[in-house]
């Protein structure tokens, strides 16, 4: 049997981090002269929840990838690796995420594959928009996971209100025959 292949989701995720207030507030505030040489990534906190916001999004619609620039990280050796099911790539050292972000359109191209770019870099979407490439901006991916987030607290507030056990999940209808059934009517 064939793999469904999902379109791809493919986020410019510095142009989110900045675009969205939820993510510039989670920067921290860290000076150059305060940098440790094995740590203290500013950007590492709203990385790490733009990532947990997207694989939230793209849960079984989508195959999510983040791309980030590397121009000026502290660590220059970014392999491309994968968290909570989001594929994260960052360009080379130097390079801006617009390059990456032209390579993985140009691939989905060749594989008629759809692709979804979350970016409002004016010049990227010019450069990739057309088929089978739609453009959103920045700010709708936000207003999106920020309904995402909500459906998923009201179904966890539900849930803690609600009886779990068996009999309590019987339609009435059962419930009666299984009341019958145990002398219980």
């Amino acid at each position: 049997m064939a793999k469904v292949r999902l379109p791809l989701l493919v986020v410019d995720g510095h142009n989110v981090i900045w675009g969205s207030e939820r993510y510039k507030a989670l920067i921290d505030d860290i000076t150059p002269a305060e940098r440790s040489p094995y740590g203290n990534d500013p950007f590492e906190r709203a990385r790490e929840a733009l990532v947990a916001d997207v694989a939230a999004y793209a849960q079984g619609s989508y195959e999510p990838i983040i791309v980030f620039d590397a121009a000026g990280n502290l660590n220059t050796e970014r392999p491309e690796q994968s968290k909570a099911g989001v594929r994260l790539i960052f360009s080379h050292t130097g390079l801006s995420a617009d390059s990456e972000i032209e390579r993985l359109v140009a691939k989905a191209r060749s594989q008629e594959r759809e692709l979804l770019l979350v970016t409002s870099d004016n010049t990227i979407r010019a450069t990739v928009g057309g088929l089978p490439v739609t453009c959103v901006s920045s700010a709708l991916l936000a207003q999106d996971v920020e309904i995402v987030r909500d459906d998923v607290e009201a179904a966890r507030e539900e849930r803690s209100h609600a009886r779990m056990t068996l009999g309590d999940r019987l339609d009435p209808e059962t419930r009666a025959k299984l009341d019958k059934l145990l002398g219980r009517s």
